[in-house]
């Protein structure tokens, strides 16, 4: 809707071959860092047993600090070859002094993850390179059997054919190698998001974070545009309201003369049109401020929107409460540039605007019949939407074929 794409990612072959070389990259690189990581382990156990003397403690903040370098370094891999889309932690912060650093690196629960990392991805990593070694090792070697019968002295069981045959078995199992090894990585992805991300806690304040800076950004935005509207439209129209009736006043002062008299009548019709457009410009930004509509609710509100459309809109609204105010002006917000978009950009001949919720969620989409290839891109209008529904920790969702039809999901929770 907002932009539209066309053409496939290539064939799905070259996206397999891409993905078989990176794991078996990461499966290869995992014994060195299985390596790095139990040495660390041990490091991480002196520590522990030399806390009750001075040396300890600074050599257990010095482990954990490590582990967390080595962990950003292992998420770093498993994010480039393993595919595990999985954000970085957020950094180590602590106040000024020597024994506030300590407390904090003491007390860092990524680093401390990154410690339980170590320890529970030695099963995990030695699963990897066994199934790696096996199929693409074995593969490889007996792929070549034909080439190391001929040329040793080893024997072969049923000679040329039988080491035809053994060759196209060592062929089926490269060609079976990368399915077994992205297989064999699925604990290795498990504990790398599990683990190597943020914690739990530190997601929820980040996203508190985002979601503060969103509003703050959002709100100034919004009242630099009212002034930019009052300023550019309707404080313009309102001096011009004023000019004119000071000429009309210059004017009546001379009522005496007919020309002057005419020429008052078209200065007050003139003032009088632009009391009008001010009028309107005044109501359409209160419009775009707050609807009035949403006085009586989301259903009324979004009625009265899909009526200015000027295409067909299906409505079906199922309340069994009312939502939060916010809540209902993020919905009605999201449904009316959604709708703008069709009409805009879809070349749809309809639309339909469904909303659910419950007592945990409220559900909105937006279906057209339009060309589809709609996708949330840098700057677009469907990427601010998206920032406005994260605001209430809600989620937003594309699917947009090429060629239609385009349904734009909004979950949003009913209160906040």
């Amino acid at each position: 809707m907002d932009e539209r794409t066309r053409g496939g990612a290539g064939p799905w072959w070259a996206s397999v071959a891409r993905r078989a070389w990176r794991e078996l990259a990461y499966a290869s690189l995992m014994p060195v860092m299985a390596g790095i990581g139990l040495v660390h382990l041990v490091l991480v156990s002196l520590s522990l047993l030399t806390t009750l003397n001075l040396i300890g403690v600074p050599l257990l903040a010095l482990s954990v600090r490590a582990a967390r370098g080595l962990g950003a370094a292992n998420l770093g891999l498993a994010r480039a070859l393993a595919g595990v889309p999985v954000p970085a932690p957020p950094p180590l912060r602590s106040r000024p002094g020597l024994v506030n650093r300590f407390r904090a690196v003491l007390g860092d629960v990524t680093g401390w993850r990154a410690v339980v990392h170590g320890l529970t991805r030695l099963p995990a990593a030695a699963l990897a390179v066994a199934v790696a070694a096996g199929t693409w090792g074995c593969g490889l070697l007996l792929l070549c059997h034909p080439l190391w019968w001929r040329f040793t002295a080893l024997p072969s069981p049923g000679g040329l054919p039988g080491a035809v045959l053994v060759s196209a078995a060592g062929l089926i199992l490269l060609l079976l190698a990368p399915w077994c090894v992205h297989v064999a990585l699925a604990p290795e992805r498990a504990l790398a998001r599990a683990l190597l991300g943020p914690a739990p806690g530190d997601t929820r304040i980040r996203r508190l974070e985002q979601a503060r800076a969103m509003a703050v950004d959002d709100a100034v935005a919004r009242l630099r545009r009212v002034e930019r509207d009052l300023h550019d439209g309707t404080a313009a129209r309102l001096v011009t309201l004023a000019l004119s009736l000071g000429m009309v006043q210059e004017e009546l002062e001379h009522a005496h003369d007919p020309e002057r008299l005419e020429r008052g009548r078209a200065l007050v019709d003139g003032a009088h049109r632009s009391a009008k457009e001010a009028v309107a410009e005044l109501r359409d930004l209160i419009r775009g401020i707050l609807p009035a509509a949403l006085d009586t609710g989301l259903e009324t509100a979004l009625a009265t929107l899909a009526a200015r459309v000027p295409i067909p809109v299906e409505l079906d609204v199922r309340l069994p409460e009312r939502p939060d105010p916010a809540i209902e002006a993020i919905a009605y917000f999201c449904a009316a540039e959604l709708l703008a978009n069709v009409v805009k950009h879809s070349g749809a001949a309809g639309a339909s605007v469904v909303v659910r919720a419950d007592d945990r969620l409220l559900t909105l989409l937006v279906r057209d019949d339009g060309a589809g290839g709609a996708v949330l891109g840098g700057g677009s209008g469907l990427r601010g939407l998206a920032d406005r529904v994260a605001m209430v920790d809600g989620a937003f969702g594309v699917r947009s074929p090429a060629g239609g039809p385009t349904v734009i999901t909004v979950e949003l929770p009913p209160h906040i």
